[in-house]
């Protein structure tokens, strides 16, 4: 996908972990738990506005889900397009603006499409930055990023000697949006499952032990109430969370 760029602070990056388990628990079939978590992000979405978010970040759909079941990939793809049909314009009046990250290889030319029409639209928006992590894996992204590198040193575009992190954060998909300052992931797991792992390096973890299905506007409140609770130190001297 193309890589987003705009500034600002306040960004909370989620993990929506728990869809399969949330149905499984319920005898509902798994396309069942991805439907109740498309009303999760909505409900997400208007939470972070609320909450004076300027910038989400939702891993949608990993690299590694490829290996799931045919079946729930359409369902999974499905649930996608309707989402952007039905809450597309809704979004684009309220201001947010979308953006997504990614791999675009093995995507379905009206799944680009849809995306990239989705960005256009919303590209001068302001009031929230939504962005999407679809097809993403976070070493796939440092990989696609470190041949952008030894592209632009080949063609002596930079010196190799000039790449440091800084420049190196310039070829991520990610460009220059903030990081974020706090990660939440739902379910109960404790791992980055390969999320934003270059972006992530100094943001606040909070582990909600919740399925994503029920993830509520009370529990993201509550969790950014916990990161404004603690010092950030950024390998320094302490910060007071400000998000």
């Amino acid at each position: 996908m193309g890589r987003c760029r705009q500034a600002g602070r306040a960004h909370v990056a989620i993990i929506m972990d728990g869809n399969g388990r949330w149905a499984a628990e319920r005898g509902l079939p798994r396309a069942e738990g991805h439907r109740q978590g498309v009303e999760s992000v909505r409900r997400a979405v208007e939470a972070a506005m609320e909450l004076g978010v300027t910038h989400l970040t939702l891993f949608s759909f990993s690299s590694e889900n490829w290996s799931r079941p045919k079946q729930e990939i359409n369902d999974l793809f499905g649930l996608l397009r309707r989402f952007v049909r039905r809450d597309l314009a809704e979004l684009h009046k309220n201001g947010v603006k979308i953006c997504v990250i990614g791999a675009r290889g093995g995507l379905e030319d009206d799944i680009l499409r849809m995306l990239d029409d989705a960005v256009e639209l919303t590209k001068d928006n302001a009031a929230l930055t939504l962005t999407i992590a679809f097809n993403y894996g976070a070493r796939d992204e440092i990989a696609r990023a470190a041949q952008r590198v030894a592209e632009d040193v080949k063609a002596g575009l930079v010196a190799a000697e000039d790449i440091t992190p800084e420049r190196f954060g310039t070829y991520l998909d990610t460009a220059d949006l903030p990081d974020p300052d706090l990660l939440i992931r739902t379910s109960g797991e404790l791992r980055l499952s390969n999320f934003l792992l270059w972006q992530l390096a100094y943001s606040e973890f909070v582990f909600v032990d919740v399925y994503w299905p029920d993830f509520t506007k009370e529990l993201f409140e509550a969790a950014i109430a916990e990161y404004q609770r603690r010092n950030r130190r950024f390998g320094g001297t302490s910060a007071r969370s400000t998000a």
